[in-house]
C-alpha cells in the first residue's frame, strides 16, 4: 500500500503588492499615479505615527492595544503605497518614508495637528477615515487593476477602524458636559483642515480621464461633506461649512511645529547612519 504525499504544513505568503509592468504605462499615466499614490502613502504614514503616540498613554487598556494596532495597519497601508510608487519610479521605499525632508512630505494639513487629548484625537481621526473612506471608494474601480486590488485590501481593514471611530464619537458626544464640550471644540478647530484630504492634484484630470479615478476631488469633497454633517446632525454636534478644498491643503510652507517634532522621532533611527541598510 502506497501512502499517500505528505501535505505541507506551511503555505507560502503572498506578496500584499500585485506584479505589474510598470514600462507598460505611459509616462503622463505613471507620474500622476506617483503623485496619488504618495499622497495616499504620506497620509496613511502619519496618521499611524499619530496613533502610536497613544501606545503606552491610551486612556483604558483595550485602546492602548487598539490603537496600537491601528498604527500597525496604517503603517502597513503606507508601506504598499510607498512599494507601489516605487515600482512605478524605482525610488527605494524606505527613501521614502524616512529620508525626505518635512518640507518634502505630502500629507493633508488635517494630519499636521498635535495629538492634543482623547476628543481631539477622536474627532480628527473620525474626520480622516471618513474622507479617506470616500477617497477609497472612487479609486475602487479604478482601471489600474494593480491599485484596485491594493484599495479592496485597504478598504476592508479601514472599515473597522472607522466602526471603532464612530462608536467613540458617539459616545463621547452622547456624554454631555467635558466630553461633548471637548469634541464640539475639535471640530472647530479642525474645521479649517478638515477638507485638506480632497486638495486637488495637479495631474488629477489625467487620472479621471484614464479611469484611475472616479470623480474630481472637489466632488469627493462635496459627497464626503453630506455624509459626515448628515451624521453630526444626528448627534447634534457643529456641523462644517460647505467650502472647497484648499489648494494649498498638502503643502509644507511653512512646516507645521507639530509636524517638524514628528518627523524628528519617526526619522530618529534611520538619521543615526546616513546610508545603513536595516
Amino acid at each position: 500500500m502506497t501512502a499517500e504525499p505528505r501535505r505541507p504544513t506551511r503555505q507560502l505568503i503572498q506578496p500584499d503588492l500585485p506584479a505589474f509592468d510598470s514600462a507598460a504605462l505611459d509616462p503622463a499615466r505613471r507620474a500622476a499615479l506617483a503623485e496619488l499614490l504618495l499622497t495616499l502613502a504620506d497620509d496613511e504614514f502619519v496618521i499611524g505615527f499619530r496613533d502610536s503616540e497613544w501606545t503606552g498613554i491610551a486612556p483604558m487598556l483595550e485602546e492602548d492595544v487598539a490603537f496600537s494596532s491601528l498604527a500597525q495597519d496604517e503603517i502597513g497601508h503606507a508601506r504598499l503605497w510607498y512599494e507601489m510608487r516605487s515600482a512605478l519610479t524605482g525610488e527605494d521605499p524606505d527613501g521614502l518614508a524616512f529620508g525626505r525632508q518635512p518640507d518634502q512630505y505630502r500629507h493633508a494639513r488635517l494630519l499636521d495637528h498635535p495629538r492634543n487629548g482623547w476628543a481631539f484625537t477622536m474627532v480628527r481621526r473620525w474626520l480622516y477615515d471618513t474622507a479617506d473612506a470616500v477617497r477609497l471608494a472612487a479609486l475602487a474601480g479604478s482601471s489600474f487593476v494593480p491599485l484596485a486590488e491594493v484599495v479592496a485590501k485597504v478598504r476592508r481593514e479601514e472599515r473597522y477602524h472607522l466602526m471603532h471611530l464612530d462608536a467613540w464619537l458617539a459616545r463621547l458626544a452622547e456624554h454631555s458636559g467635558t466630553p461633548r464640550g471637548k469634541v464640539q471644540a475639535a471640530l472647530k478647530a479642525l474645521a479649517p483642515d478638515a477638507l485638506s484630504v480632497f486638495t486637488p492634484l495637479d495631474a488629477e484630470q489625467a487620472l479621471i480621464e484614464a479611469g484611475v479615478l472616479e470623480a474630481p476631488m472637489t466632488e469627493l469633497a462635496a459627497r464626503w461633506l453630506r455624509e459626515v454633517n448628515a451624521r453630526l446632525a444626528a448627534l447634534d454636534l457643529r456641523q462644517l461649512p460647505h467650502t472647497d478644498p484648499p489648494v494649498d491643503g498638502r503643502s509644507r510652507e511653512p512646516v507645521h511645529e507639530s509636524f517638524a517634532w514628528l518627523w524628528e522621532e519617526f526619522t530618529s533611527v534611520a538619521r543615526l547612519e546616513e546610508g545603513a541598510q536595516w
